[in-house]
């Protein structure tokens, strides 16, 4: 009897474990949509020199939410329907994904200040050539950055690029921040959020592939009582 309890309680915690793990590849793949897709950053995808980095990124996350999506999925459907097979696969999964989380969170720690000076960069060859040539195409992509880190040119330049800055209204309009400070602040401001998020995911992952293992074990006992 006590077995049998065990077992439900197994079927409904996994359950509830998918769910999360759904709802958490749910979330990361709305961000990446949202970083592809955003009025903010949807024209950096085309402009030729971007750092390829942050496309890198960027396709990682659409990719790993999508993947975790189908994992928690498949996962509610083995465990609810205590197939050894589809458990099988939805470990092999999660062992995947966790791989790819820790890897994602090194890539993160290694290469974000590294994605922030290569936008930098950008930014600093894009005015020097907006100085030469005037071109509207780069003052289009200007703009898109000032709008993107909420800054506007690199100090000395502040009157030259002023047209393509945010509007600021009352005392606001004196507190301009200068677009390098203001990229690194972004980058480097992630990195706690990247470790925070990929260890809660890691856990969920962990927890996951053991509660797998557990219910395979108790699903092979109980045919074998049977």
């Amino acid at each position: 009897m006590a077995l049998i309890a065990g077992h439900i309680c197994l079927k409904y915690l996994m359950f509830i474990i998918n769910c999360l793990i759904g709802l958490t590849g749910s979330a990361v793949f709305a961000v990446g949509l949202w970083l592809r897709f955003d009025e903010r950053t949807i024209n950096f995808f085309d402009e030729k020199g971007f750092p390829p980095l942050f496309f890198i990124g960027v396709y990682t996350l659409i990719a790993a939410g999508a993947l975790m999506m189908v994992v928690g999925f498949l996962g509610c459907c083995g465990s609810i329907q205590e197939s050894p097979c589809m458990l099988g696969m939805y470990f092999f999964f999660l062992l995947l994904i966790f791989a790819v989380v820790v890897a994602a969170v090194i890539w993160g720690f290694s290469n974000l200040s590294v994605v922030g000076e290569q936008v930098t960069q950008y930014y600093r060859a894009t005015i020097e050539k907006y100085k030469e040539t005037r071109a509207d195409g780069l003052k289009e992509t200007l703009s898109l950055a000032h709008y993107a880190f909420n800054c506007c040119g690199t100090g000395p330049d502040f009157e030259f690029t002023a047209e393509t800055c945010p509007k600021r209204e009352g005392l606001d309009e004196f507190i301009v921040k200068s677009c390098p400070d203001a990229i690194d602040e972004f980058f480097n401001s992630k990195l706690i959020l990247i470790g925070g998020v990929g260890i809660g995911i890691a856990a969920l992952l962990v927890f996951g592939m053991l509660f797998t293992m557990t219910l395979c074990c108790a699903i092979r006992k109980s045919r074998e009582i049977v």
